[in-house]
């Protein structure tokens, strides 16, 4: 028997992401994206190009202001200030508004089948939720999902980094090594929970923001990678 099959068979809390694991999210972004790229029609610079410079000043933006959708949109309006060489217009900030409406009317979307499997996992261990972002726009979500009485606790955090997962063992007091968390970003739910002494679920999402990529080793027993949400019925 394998390491990562014995702590499969030894596992009691499951702690999951939300955004792109239990719902889509980051579609609705790049969708927004697609339609600024086209709006913006640059004479000289291709998409590939400007998002790249936009990828840049999102991650500027997200370690000075964190996530959600206000820092996107600035992000937004700063990338066509740089392009422009001179401050927006109140028409082009108006325009930005209009395209990103999307992501102010974006209902949550589960991914298929989370709601049967949190009904059969949540009757057979402690079930937690651990998301990142602007507090106001994931309690929104959370609220609308419709898969909160799974779970044991909620948590929003700015950030997800090692220490918040040690303050997660320590709150909640159990061993992290019979804990897994699920997850679609290797630098946000892999990676600083196997730092942490916990094992990690990757269940990667196609539409997953580049800036929450990262490299993982594939020799690492603890992380069971998954193609979809459903597959966690086969394993736990």
């Amino acid at each position: 028997m394998t390491v990562s099959e014995t702590a499969r068979r030894q596992a009691q809390v499951l702690i999951f992401d939300a955004d792109d694991t239990l719902w889509e999210n980051n579609v609705v972004f790049e969708r927004v994206i697609d339609d600024f790229l086209e709006w913006l029609d640059h004479p000289t610079l291709d998409r590939a190009e400007i998002r790249m410079i936009l990828d840049d000043i999102e991650r500027a933006n997200a370690v000075a202001h964190g996530y959600g959708s206000k820092v996107f949109l600035r992000s937004l309006a700063e990338c066509l200030e740089r392009l422009r060489e001179r401050p927006t217009t109140d028409a082009e900030r108006k325009e930005i508004d209009r395209l990103s409406m999307a992501l102010v009317e974006h209902r949550v979307e589960l991914m298929p089948g989370v709601a049967d499997a949190l009904d059969e996992l949540a009757g057979r261990y402690e079930l937690l939720l651990l998301t990142k972002g602007d507090r106001a726009e994931q309690q929104r979500k959370l609220d609308a999902c419709g898969l909160l009485h799974h779970f044991r606790a909620a948590h929003i955090v700015a950030e997800k980094t090692v220490e918040t997962y040690r303050w997660l063992v320590r709150e909640h007091g159990f061993d992290p090594s019979g804990a897994w968390m699920i997850g679609n970003s290797p630098k946000s739910d892999i990676l600083p929970a196997r730092a942490a002494g916990l094992n990690a679920v990757f269940i990667p999402n196609e539409n997953t923001w580049v800036l929450e990529d990262d490299e993982l080793d594939p020799t690492d027993a603890g992380v069971l990678r998954l193609a979809a949400f459903r597959d966690l019925l086969r394993h736990f």
